[in-house]
This record gives structure tokens, C-alpha cells and sequence, in this order.
């Protein structure tokens, strides 16, 4: 599924257009359709006639609301530029086109409207202008159709251009991250918050938990559509709507991302490669508005290497952005002064440290990474990928793997690469920004189970593993990696120095019950204590639970233990019976305890018989 974004000038007849085409009307607020003005984003959709189905963002025209189109302009694979006849081009119409340049959007068709208002000279005069302006731009070459919305005239000439425009379009890609741009967030009666937007990078599913990135609320996904119909699962380039349970519509706004916990960090700097247009300059220093997706921020323009970036050059800059918005490397963005678009750039890396102006190394760093040079094409796999073998990152990177190894160790060298020890496979490698995003969170996720189990004493691995989003066999270099802070205890993890604590009237039932057993020697009663405090007891060593409500005190479990070993290795084996009678038990008692030490690996069961495993 594809995503078709209008553009071009006020009252050219967009939205009119875009219901003509769709049977659709865009716009949503009373007063846009009153007034007859776009004021806000649109949305539609239809099936062209290769039965694609696409998603159409109708974008407001008006000089005061370009931060509005650029916030539909920022997700889109093919433009619609609309420009009425009677007119031409005209100034918002020049803006549209410079704006989807510095968004590199190559493909799109560009409608000649209201044909039906001007006689076919005038037509081929704005025509012929409208071609020469498209040849300055990446819509260079782009097919021209004269369509009417009154008469439908040219509309299914028009339908074809964008199908075929499509047509090589190459598939949304899919790297497993994915990451959900809101543009819009309101109640529903009966559903409760809704948020809509274009999905990227990845799928999202029903039930799974999404974090707001920045403003960090988590919410679970209650449901998804598209186009007015309820999905199972969002693919990748979908415009989605997502029912949310868990957050409210005042903890959600325009420009945030909905991701996977953990997976994407708020971005406080962004490293880039700018171009700016030809009317002015990008001066160091400079305060601009950064449009980046749906998100708009403030930022401070560092330029690199230069005292600034001339006009209608390209340069390096770093630029330190407030209040933080969710962005990745590879994220296209726009830059604009006092209400006036000055050029844009690609995101390089993100939340880098800051750069000294004058150090070439910097510079030389950031046209590695733009160039894709061995080490930012290995960078670029690791954010990717996250925990990743050698010959894992070189497969990604599409690198020879010595060729990778000598990246990797130039990469730890400069601290923008990690290796993690631990596990007995081989050994991992991950880009130092996603690490300690993925650290943050893992101490994070340790705590809130600390907060929600006060009494036990490590969370199990494969939930960490589960909560975080490692691949299983990524988990113990991931767990070897968060030292000193957490670590292995047991079979689980638990950060340093977390010791739970039972309260008074807990300690006083675990005594109680712990004197009970003691004096009930190989013959424990059934105990009536919360599953909680029965784990403490037995994480902190002072008891065995054996299953089927059998639980030893310590002291005892050791003896029972050792005249089972005993008779195991007097007589060569041991049975139920046997056991049961040298315990002076029952049968009950005797069968949780054999079944404890199988589990333990002091027995193994042969037929009927225990033997020394």
C-alpha cells in the first residue's frame, strides 16, 4: 500500500480533486468545508485501476498553514501536485515543490485543474510553465494531466498517470522497527483515544505495546483499521487509525511516535548532511524551525567545517534540537526561518556528542556516514539489527565480514560500537546509541518488576528478553552487557544490590511456617502461605519447594537429600517405596522429593528405579 500526498497552491482545487477522484471529501472541520479553505490535514483513499490501494493526505494550500502540509508531506511516496489553469503557478505553488525536493520525493503527477474555466491556449501556456518549473525539481520529468473535478474530465487519464507512477514504486521497506507517525488524535464514541497516521520500518499488531517517543506513556493497541475497516496487522507504508487502551488523548499529540518500548530514543541532536536553498544562507548559529515528519521543534544550527552553508550549497551540521523529537539516521527533515522554507537535510546519526567546529575528523566522519562508507554503512546495520553477530552485521551491512571486522574495531575505537561478552556462541556487536537505549530500558523494565514482585528476588530472563525485544539467542551477550548495574541470579536477572524485603506481618508468617517445617522434618505439612512469600523463602534459601504442595525447610530438604544419595550409592538404586520407607514419609512426600532431585540433576529415573545422574 502506497501513500499519495497533494500539493500546490490555495484554491487550486485539492481537496475538490481529491473527492472528485476518491468520492471522498478531505476535509473533516465544519468550518474548512464552510469557508471552502483547508485548513487542517485530510484524509481519503481509493483503488486505481491495477486494484492498488492507496491512502491520499490532502494538504492545506494557504501560505499560513505550510507547517501543516509538511506535516502530511513527511510520509508520503508519490505528490499530486495540483495547479489550477486559470492561474498557473503561483508562489505557495514554488514553495510546495521546494519543500518536496528537500524531502527527495521523486515521484509524482502533477494535475492541471479546472480545465473547464480557460480555453485549451491558456491551458497549454500553463502547461508549458508548469513543465519548466517541474525540470528544476525531483519531480523532473513527472507526467502533466489536465483533469476538471466540475465535469470529471481527465479523471481517469489521471488515475492511470498515478498508477503507473506507482507501478515501479519499490515496496515499503521493512526492517522489524516500526514506527507509527501521529498526525491526529481525538475520541471515539464507544472506542475511547484513536490515533491515525502512516506506519514505517515495520508491522504492528493487535495487543502489542507501543510507546509514545518523546513523552514516553505506554499504551496497548486495542484494535487497528485502515481505509474504514478493522486489520489485524498494520504493514508498513499503511495510513493506520489505532485504538489505544491505557492513554488518554491530552498525553498524545501531532509529531509523536508511536514505536516498541525501547526502541527508539528522543532525539536532543541530529547530525546531518543540509542543502539550502537558493534565495539565503544556513549561518552557524542560526535559530531554525525543523519540520521532521509530523514533528515540528526548535533548534540551533551548528554548521561544521564552515561558517555557514551557502545558499544553494550543501554542508555538515549538527543541530541541537528543543524540545526533542523522535528521529532515526536516514530521516529527511526540513528547515524553515520566520515562516520561510531555507532547505533541509538527512538525519546522519542521532544524540551524537557535540562536535568541535573546526576538527576535520568530524566532518570526515559524518561524509563517511553519507557516502556509506564501511564504518556508517556497519553503524547504520547495528541501529538497525541491534545485538548482532560478526557475520550477522556484515550480512546487513552487505559487507565482507573482514571487511566489517576492521569497521567494528574502528567503530569501538571512536565509542560508537560495543562489543557485549557473554553467551557461549560467538561474540556480539551493537552501535553504542542503540545499547544504551536498550540498557535504559532493561534497568527500566527491572525496576517496574521490582515494584510489582517486592518479593522476588530476580525477574525470569525470558520475560526480560520478551519485554526488551532481543532474540533469544542475543539475550545472555545483552545480559553481560548490563553489568555492573544488573546481571544473572539464578536463572533470572535483577539489578546490583536489589534484595527483596518482606514486610513485618510477611516476616512473621514465613517464621511461623519455617518453625512448622522445621519441626515436621521429612514429613512437611501443606502450607497456607501466599505463592509470593513461598518464593521468597525458597530464593533466600531457607526452603525447597518440591511441587504438588510439598516444602521442606532447608535443613531438612539436605538430610532427606543426602539418605536418598546414601541408599542410592549402598544399594545402586533407590524406588518409591524404598525412598518413601528411608524417609519414614509417604508416598506423596517421597515422589515431589525424587522428582525435585531428577529436576536438580542428583537423581535420573531408570524404570521404576532412582540412579546417581
Amino acid at each position: 500500500m502506497f501513500v499519495i500526498g497533494t500539493a500546490g497552491h490555495v484554491d487550486h482545487g485539492k481537496s475538490a480533486l481529491v473527492e472528485a477522484l476518491t468520492g471522498l471529501h478531505p476535509d473533516r472541520l465544519r468550518e474548512e468545508r464552510e469557508r471552502g479553505l483547508t485548513i487542517e490535514l485530510g484524509f481519503a483513499w481509493m483503488t486505481l485501476p491495477s486494484g492498488r490501494e492507496v491512502s491520499v493526505v490532502d494538504v492545506p494550500g494557504h501560505v499560513r498553514f505550510v507547517r501543516h502540509m509538511l506535516a502530511g508531506a513527511g510520509a508520503i511516496d508519490l505528490a499530486l501536485l495540483v495547479v489550477a489553469a486559470d492561474e498557473g503557478v503561483m508562489p505557495q505553488t514554488r514553495e510546495h515543490l521546494e519543500i518536496l525536493d528537500l524531502l527527495e520525493v521523486e515521484r509524482g503527477v502533477a494535475a492541471l485543474t479546472k480545465l473547464d474555466l480557460v480555453e485549451e491556449e491558456w491551458a497549454d501556456l500553463a502547461e508549458e510553465e508548469l513543465r519548466e518549473l517541474l525540470a528544476e525539481t525531483s519531480l523532473a520529468g513527472a507526467p502533466v494531466v489536465r483533469v476538471s473535478a466540475a465535469s470529471g474530465a481527465g479523471l481517469d487519464g489521471l488515475r492511470a498517470a498515478l498508477d503507473g507512477a506507482l507501478a515501479a514504486a519499490p515496496p515499503p521497506r521493512d526492517i522489524g522497527r516500526p514506527r507509527f507517525g501521529i498526525d491526529r488524535v481525538f475520541t471515539m464514541a464507544g472506542f475511547g483515544t484513536v490515533a491515525t497516521g502512516t506506519l514505517l520500518d515495520g508491522r504492528l499488531r493487535a495487543g502489542e505495546t507501543v510507546e509514545a517517543v518523546p513523552g514516553g506513556p505506554e499504551a496497548r493497541i486495542r484494535g487497528l483499521q485502515t481505509h474504514g475497516r478493522a486489520i489485524g496487522e498494520a504493514l508498513p507504508g499503511t495510513r493506520v487509525a489505532l485504538n489505544l487502551a491505557g492513554v488518554g488523548t491530552d498525553e498524545l499529540r501531532r509529531g509523536q511516535v508511536l514505536t516498541r518500548p525501547g526502541e527508539l530514543r528522543p532525539a536532543t541532536t541530529i547530525d546531518a548532511r543540509v542543502r539550502a536553498l537558493a534565495r539565503r544562507g544556513l549561518k552557524h548559529n542560526l535559530r531554525v524551525t525543523v519540520h521532521l515528519g509530523a514533528a515540528e521543534t526548535q533548534g540551533r544550527l551548528r554548521v561544521l567545517g564552515a561558517d555557514e552553508t551557502p545558499a544553494g550549497g550543501e554542508g555538515w551540521c549538527q543541530i541541537r534540537l528543543a524540545p526533542a523529537i523522535a528521529a532515526a539516521p536516514g530521516d529527511l527533515f526540513v528547515l524553515r526561518v520566520s515562516d520561510r522554507t531555507l532547505g533541509g537535510g538527512r538525519v546522519l546519526q542521532v544524540n551524537a556528542g557535540r562536535h568541535r567546529r573546526s576538527d576535520p575528523a568530524a566532518v570526515a566522519r559524518l561524509r563517511g556516514l553519507a557516502a556509506g562508507t564501511p564504518e556508517g554503512r556497519t553503524l547504520a546495520a547495528l541501529e538497525r539489527i541491534g545485538a548482532a553477530t560478526a557475520a550477522q552485521a556484515a550480512d546487513a551491512a552487505g559487507l565482507e565480514e573482514p571487511v566489517l571486522r576492521e569497521a567494528l574495531e574502528a567503530l569501538a575505537g571512536s565509542g560508537e560500537a560495543v562489543a557485549l561478552e557473554g553467551g557461549s556462541g560467538p561474540a556480539r556487536y551493537a552501535g553504542a546509541a542503540w545499547f544504551a537505549r536498550l540498557r535504559e530500558r532493561a534497568l527500566r523494565v527491572l525496576a517496574g518488576y521490582e515494584r510489582a514482585h517486592p518479593l522476588r528476588f530476580a525477574m525470569p530472563a525470558g520475560e526480560l528478553r520478551s519485554r526488551i525485544g532481543v532474540e533469544p539467542e542475543a539475550l545472555e551477550a545483552v545480559i553481560g552487557g548490563l553489568a555492573p548495574e544488573a546481571g544473572r541470579r539464578g536463572a533470572g536477572v535483577a539489578r546490583a544490590g536489589w534484595s527483596p524485603q518482606p514486610t513485618a506481618a510477611q516476616r512473621r508468617a514465613a517464621d511461623e511456617a519455617l518453625a512448622a517445617l522445621d519441626a515436621a522434618g521429612a514429613s512437611p505439612p501443606r502450607l497456607d502461605l501466599e505463592r509470593e512469600l513461598l518464593g521468597w523463602l525458597a530464593g533466600a534459601g531457607l526452603a525447597v519447594d518440591c511441587g504438588d504442595g510439598v516444602v521442606f525447610a532447608a535443613g531438612p530438604f539436605a538430610e532427606a537429600r543426602a539418605a536418598v544419595v546414601a541408599a542410592i550409592e549402598r544399594d545402586g538404586s533407590v524406588t518409591l517405596a524404598q525412598a518413601r520407607d528411608a524417609l519414614g514419609t509417604n508416598r506423596r512426600v517421597a515422589q515431589a522429593l525424587l522428582e525435585r532431585l531428577d529436576r536438580d540433576g542428583v537423581t535420573a529415573r531408570r524404570g521404576d528405579a532412582r540412579v546417581r545422574a
